[in-house]
Parts: C-alpha cells; sequence; structure tokens
C-alpha cells in the first residue's frame, strides 16, 4: 500500500489552502516578499491538478510573455514533490497532467475576449493581483464561475488602501471566503540568502518603503508619518562604559482590551536616539506583566520604569510584583506634542532590528491626512503604544507641562 504524501506549508495558510475544493468561492493570500504565498498557492493547485483533471487558469494583469506567468513559480512547486513531477509535463510554455489536467496562462490587460473564450475554468489563480482594474475583475469573474465547484484563488502584495482589490477582498470580502495575510516571519521555509537581502534592505531603505516590500504594508505618504525622515532600522550595541551613552531608561504602557502592552529599553547617544529592545505583547494578563518585562528586557526590574499614569493601581501592583522602581509618568495638556517634538530633536531615532513592534510603528503612527490629501496636525491615536512607553522613558527630559522642552542633554 502506497503511504499518503506529506506536505509542509506555512502554518498561518494551512486555514486557507487544506480545506477540499469547493470550500470557497474565494481563497485570498496577501503581504509582504518572502512570505511563501505564491508557492504555496502554487504547490496546493499542482495536488489538485493530481487529485483529479481540472482546468487551471493562471492570470494576471500584464503577461506579455510565458516568462511573465505563474509558469516558474508552478514549476518550482511541481518539482519540489517527485510525485508531482512524475504526473505532470512541464513544457516551456505548457504544464499538463497525465489524468488530463492543464494549465493556462493569460494576462487580462487587452485580453478580455480571450478570457471570455475560456470554458470550464475549475480553478482561477490571479496573481499580482494589486494591478488588476475593476473592469477586469467584472469580465474575469462573469467567465470562470460556470463551473459547481470554481474557485479564484486571489494573491498579492498590498500597495494601495482602496485599490480594487484591497476594496473586494480586504475592506468588503466575500461572504465565506478563506485569507490569510502573511509575511517572511511567518514562513518557516523562509531563506537565508534571502533573509540577509531583507536585513540589508531594513537598513538602506526608509522604513515606510521597506514594510511595503517585506510586511505587506501599504505605501505610504511619509510626509504622514510622525517620526517620517527620522527612523533608522540597524544593529547597533550600547555601550555603558563610554560616557557617551546614557542609559538605559525604561518605559512602559498598559494594555487595554485589544491594544497591546508595550515596554521598551531607551538610550541616548547624542545626537541620536536608540531603541534596543521591547517587550510587546497583546492580551497580556497584568499579573504576567513583569515577568513578561523582564524575559524580553535584561535587567528593567533594577532600575526605574516610567509608565502610564491612568491606572495607578497598576503600577502599585507592579511595584509588589516584580518591579519595585515602576513608576507613573506625568501628563499635561499637549504633552503627547512635547514628547514627539523632543523626540524628532534628535538628528535620528534608531531601533534595533530585534525591536519588530515598534519598527512597524513607526511606520503607521501618523497624522491624519485630510479630504483633500493634506497632512494635518491631529495626530491619530493608533498604532503608538511603543512609542508611548518611548515618551514615558524620557519623560523628564521633557517640560513636565511648563511648555518647554529640555532638549537633548
Amino acid at each position: 500500500m502506497q503511504k499518503p504524501a506529506t506536505i509542509d506549508l506555512p502554518p498561518k495558510l494551512v486555514p486557507v489552502v487544506a480545506p477540499p475544493r469547493g470550500s470557497a468561492r474565494y481563497r485570498a493570500l496577501w503581504g509582504g516578499r518572502g512570505s511563501g504565498k505564491s508557492f504555496t498557492a502554487a504547490l496546493m493547485a499542482s495536488i489538485w491538478g493530481y487529485a483529479e483533471p481540472l482546468r487551471i487558469l493562471c492570470t494576471r494583469e500584464f503577461q506579455a510573455s510565458i516568462k511573465e506567468s505563474f509558469h516558474a513559480e508552478l514549476k518550482a512547486a511541481i518539482s519540489s514533490q517527485p510525485w508531482l513531477e512524475a504526473h505532470y509535463d512541464v513544457g516551456v510554455d505548457y504544464i499538463r497532467g497525465k489524468n488530463g489536467t492543464e494549465f493556462l496562462f493569460r494576462g487580462l490587460r487587452r485580453n478580455e475576449q480571450s478570457i471570455k473564450s475560456l470554458a470550464k475554468i475549475d480553478l482561477t489563480i490571479v496573481e499580482e493581483a494589486e494591478d488588476v482594474p475593476e473592469n477586469s475583475w467584472l469580465a474575469l469573474e462573469a467567465t470562470v464561475f460556470r463551473q459547481p465547484k470554481s474557485e479564484v484563488w486571489v494573491i498579492w502584495n498590498p500597495r494601495e488602501e482602496g485599490s480594487p482589490v484591497d476594496k473586494r477582498f480586504r475592506q468588503n470580502p466575500p461572504a465565506g471566503m478563506l485569507a490569510a495575510e502573511v509575511q517572511w516571519s511567518d514562513n518557516p521555509f523562509f531563506p537565508e540568502g534571502l533573509d540577509v537581502l531583507r536585513r540589508r534592505e531594513q537598513q538602506r531603505l526608509d522604513p515606510a518603503t521597506y514594510a511595503w516590500i517585506w510586511e505587506g504594508a501599504y505605501r505610504q505618504n511619509s510626509d504622514a508619518q510622525v517620526f517620517g525622515g527620522k527612523i533608522e532600522i540597524r544593529e547597533f550595541e550600547p555601550n555603558p562604559r563610554e560616557t557617551a551613552w546614557r542609559g538605559p531608561y525604561f518605559g512602559g504602557d498598559f494594555g487595554f482590551s485589544q491594544d497591546p502592552t508595550a515596554a521598551v529599553e531607551v538610550w541616548i547617544n547624542d545626537p541620536d536616539i536608540y531603541i534596543r529592545r521591547e517587550a510587546y505583547r497583546t492580551g497580556l494578563e497584568l499579573d504576567d506583566t513583569a515577568p513578561f518585562v523582564t524575559g524580553q528586557i535584561p535587567g528593567f526590574e533594577r532600575e526605574v520604569s516610567r509608565w502610564d499614569n491612568a491606572r495607578p493601581e497598576s503600577i502599585s501592583h507592579l511595584q509588589r510584583h516584580g518591579l519595585p522602581r515602576a513608576q507613573a509618568v506625568s501628563k499635561w495638556p499637549g504633552s503627547v506634542e512635547d514628547g514627539i517634538a523632543f523626540l524628532r530633536s534628535f538628528r535620528s531615532i534608531a531601533i534595533h532590528p530585534d525591536c519588530v513592534n515598534i519598527a512597524r510603528e513607526s511606520r503607521l503612527y501618523s497624522y491624519k491626512v485630510n479630504d483633500n490629501g493634506d497632512v494635518t496636525s491631529k495626530i491619530i491615536d493608533a498604532n503608538n503604544h511603543g512609542w508611548d512607553a518611548v515618551r514615558y522613558a524620557l519623560q523628564p527630559m521633557i517640560g513636565g507641562g511648563t511648555g518647554q522642552i529640555f532638549g537633548v542633554l
């Protein structure tokens, strides 16, 4: 008796791709580079075509040649499994299974009549779906949903909030759609060589561009970012033996409901700020806060740490359960704006690559943009828990409600 084949997939993608054919009309995968979404879709489509004869349409908006199609991804997926490789005839511009399965490759741009002429499509894979305009979606869907178990799989790296694919599958997802947002960090098979490139680009690119390419973020207006032009993601190690290094300074922000608890270790080496470590978790119980923070940030319990003063009973709890030097910060009208001005008074804010959540917040923490596209002075109260902790850590250097920012010391 032949042993069943075992397929290793990124765990986050299993709930989307594992349910049998016909479980959903749509399956959607989006995220940044290196997440494994395209390879996983190619592998599962090949397996479906192995299990039964199917006509599988692989399409994207722009396809001038077979080299620009999903063909290469399918070829790599098929060659990864000897039993799939034995089943398929992979040609230069075609892929066919021994059981009659056929993969078709078409571009959508200026090709609507060709798409409409296709019959009996069982599965449609739309790759690079960010580029597909609304008229192409309308023509495609009217064609490919004629079989009893027809499905459409949509794969894309987000670029613009409000794009046709964003509106269709994120803002207004179809009922019953199976979907996952997946990043390189969700891919246990992320290649080491690609990680070298990722780390290099994390230090070379501005945070907004890096997040768009690697973290599946929308392409951001950097002028709207609270710390736009100030952030550097790079490796460093503070040296307390050198007098130029001042710190560490510790701060924390309590989580409420779905908001994360965040704590940080901050240093100053004029004229720059350095964020070396973070502790960041959603749904963290107060009893677990001190053990979690001290586990992530060594030495946190030995020094003064400053926390949001909105919950004095929580600070008292920390003082009695592992953080004896925890203190409440002072707040005053305009304290957030004063704190931001203080942080921006430094030449740069260096974030260690270990601090993935602060780095993510650095691109998302932003000013409101009005209907005219103008960046306003109103700060959006979101994606700021780590930055609140940074402000709290350095609060004595900020003007304490006096209207004066002490600045770089």
